[in-house]
């Protein structure tokens, strides 16, 4: 086997094969470690070309590095000798080698960290050394907690708001790719302090307006960046949403006090006023009001965890600032006696907690995701006031639906759904959220529902196709009743001559057995239906041949008919009887053309093919499906039926009747 593999090899060169010959990556990296030191400007320059170039590859980094490539490196940015292209050659030669994880960053002085922060603070800088001189703060930061103090010191977030405020979105995905990196390996107590600048309206409006707003795309980086700085904002609630409230600490339940107040305009009363029952009483009812769970004790419903103390937070902002329609929503449902009352404590809590499933609060950042939401740039308090529209969506939900306490989990789909599909158009302001919400009322989400799941990957499954198939026939066997009823009510026919059309009539109708056709002639239209006595013509059902329809008819073959317009002869239709009778009609309408023609095709125990029954059943069948499949509202359907139970190992359990 081995022999013929080289003899495979030898027939594979025998016509020779070109070779490019070059140095090894170890010389190569001794050569540009000389080239780098040269005293030319200009062959110092080509040379941190190619070294940039050739540092991508890891095999060349790596014997580089050997050579004690990244110090030298270093020494030539800390030296400050170097400028223009010469230091942005350098830079990039440097970030293309750490960029392999060979070498250690808590390696690097404070001095090397100072220039590079210098780069990055100074008014006006090369356009590519700033790009590399953020990309290398970005990686330093990441990858160390020592280095990440170091640069903290010497920068800030009012130093990188600048390059913001520039057009070159390579800049600003890296600058804010910088804010990330400081707000992520912060402290807990500076990350407070950070989101407070994050908050302030100059930052935020910068953002929206260069780079959100901008003329520019924004691309996946930028966006990504954008994603993660939106993660950050949320992951500080984190620790409001982790937070069990303390039934016994005062300063918590003067926050439950200062809701009652606000919604009822309650003065604080005096210790003395009232005996102690009453006021539990008073309390008692006022909390009960306000749709907590615990009515003696609503501290205790903020002990579940999450949505722990970011509820009661969301609640009292509400209360403060949307005071109308706080006390609006509260009153409003407290004096309903119809079980219908929204109540408004418990939808908080469980609001807050939906929200927080919704945008990711205190998970990870996937380290692909794009999916930033403008509307949030837009204001300082953007959760709280995410919270307050919301908040006022359910209320107005919850009385589309005319909901009671059993249906609270229902309307709590449906809100979950309506935030979504309005998240999914990507708002650029809340009140533009807003606004979209309005038009995703719960009208319209069951229209959106009926139409997705008749165009769903579920109506084509096998589960639904034979229950479809199982639906039909019962279906055909309705519209055949409906057609042989109207047989046997009857049609006025306009009589048409082959010389000149006359003011004729004769009059049809099928018998209630269904066995013969009533059939004469009238002197004007009928008002009603003409009885069976009046029609002085028989037609057994039992002597019908078949029904032909169109151009085939015999009266439209007739000379004078060929002149009749098309109209005409889409309504003509003809029953053959004995061996060469006919009995022949000219619809009033194509409507009275489907019926006919199906209701005589029935009769005869043949298919019913006319349009009219085509749109009746796609309409009766879809009419069918939706109400049998009403109760599996957001279940899955099987693909395959579940597996026959193996038998009992005895029959004990069955009632015996003696």
């Amino acid at each position: 086997m081995k022999l013929n593999n080289v003899s495979g090899n030898r027939n594979d060169i025998k016509n020779g094969s070109i070779l490019r010959l070059t140095t090894s990556p170890y010389q190569t990296a001794l050569q540009l470690h000389e080239r780098i030191q040269s005293s030319s400007m200009d062959a110092k320059l080509e040379a941190l070309k190619d070294l940039a170039n050739a540092s991508r590859d890891i095999t060349f980094a790596q014997e580089f590095i050997n050579l004690d490539g990244i110090s030298l490196l270093t020494q030539m940015v800390e030296s400050g000798t170097d400028f223009g292209d010469l230091l942005s050659f350098t830079l990039t030669a440097f970030v293309e080698l750490m960029d392999h994880g060979i070498v250690s960053w808590d390696t690097f002085s404070v001095a090397f960290i100072k220039k590079i922060a210098s780069y990055v603070n100074k008014s006006a800088m090369d356009t590519a050394v700033l790009q590399r001189s953020l990309a290398i703060l970005e990686s330093m930061v990441l990858n160390s907690q020592d280095l990440y103090h170091k640069v903290a010191q010497e920068i800030t977030i009012g130093q990188l708001i600048p390059h913001l405020q520039g057009t070159d979105q390579d800049i600003q995905t890296y600058t804010i790719a910088v804010i990330n990196a400081l707000f992520l390996k912060a402290p807990e107590e500076k990350r407070q302090e950070m989101a407070h600048i994050l908050a302030q309206k100059q930052l935020r409006s910068i953002i929206l307006s260069n780079v959100i707003r901008s003329p520019t795309p924004i691309n996946d980086e930028m966006a990504h960046q954008l994603y993660v700085l939106q993660v950050l904002t949320f992951n500080l609630l984190e620790d409001r949403m982790m937070t069990k409230m303390d039934p016994q600490d005062q300063a918590q339940r003067d926050i439950i006090f200062e809701l009652r107040r606000i919604a009822f305009d309650v003065e604080c009363e005096p210790n003395n006023s009232g005996s102690i029952e009453k006021r539990k009483s008073m309390y008692t009812r006022d909390y009960k009001k306000l749709g907590f769970i615990n009515h003696v004790n609503p501290a205790v419903d903020f002990t579940q965890i999450p949505p722990g103390m970011l509820a009661l937070d969301n609640m009292l902002y509400f209360a403060r600032h949307h005071q109308d329609a706080y006390i609006r929503i509260v009153l409003e449902n407290s004096s309903r006696e119809d079980k219908h009352e929204c109540p408004f404590g418990r939808s908080s809590i469980e609001l807050t907690k939906m929200l927080c499933e919704i945008l990711k609060v205190g998970e990870l950042r996937n380290e692909n995701c794009h999916d930033f939401h403008p509307m949030f740039f837009t204001h300082d308090r953007s959760f709280e006031e995410f919270f307050c529209i919301c908040i006022q969506l359910l209320n107005k939900t919850w009385k589309e639906m005319r909901a009671t306490s059993e249906d609270f989990n229902k309307v709590m789909q449906v809100v979950r759904e309506q935030i979504m599909r309005a998240l999914t158009l990507k708002p650029n302001s809340l009140d533009q959220f807003k606004s979209r919400l309005q038009n995703l009322s719960y009208t319209e989400i069951l229209k959106i529902r009926q139409s997705e799941r008749m165009n769903q990957e579920d109506f084509q499954s096998r589960p639904i196709l034979e229950l479809r198939e199982k639906i039909q026939p019962e279906i055909m066997e309705l519209i055949k009743q409906q057609r042989l009823n109207r047989l046997c009510e009857g049609t006025c026919f306009r009589k048409i001559s082959s010389r000149r059309r006359q003011d004729k009539f004769w009059y049809c109708r099928l018998s209630p057995n269904h066995k013969v056709l009533h059939y004469g002639d009238l002197e004007e239209s009928p008002q009603g239906e003409v009885p069976h006595d009046s029609l002085q013509d028989k037609l057994p059902v039992a002597d019908i041949k078949a029904v032909i329809t169109g151009k085939d008819c015999p009266h439209m073959k007739e000379k004078g008919a060929l002149k009749q317009n098309k109209e005409v002869l889409e309504l003509a239709f003809s029953v053959l009887y004995e061996s060469d009778e006919y009995l022949n009609f000219i619809a009033p309408d194509k409507h009275e053309y489907c019926v006919w023609t199906d209701g005589l095709n029935a009769l005869l125990g043949k298919e019913m093919t006319s349009d009219y029954t085509k749109s009746d059943m796609d309409t009766l069948l879809s009419m069918e499906m939706k109400l049998r499949l009403l109760d599996l509202e957001n279940i899955q359907i099987p693909e395959a039926p579940p597996p026959i139970p193996k038998e009992p190992s005895n029959y004990d359990f069955v009632y015996d009747c003696n």
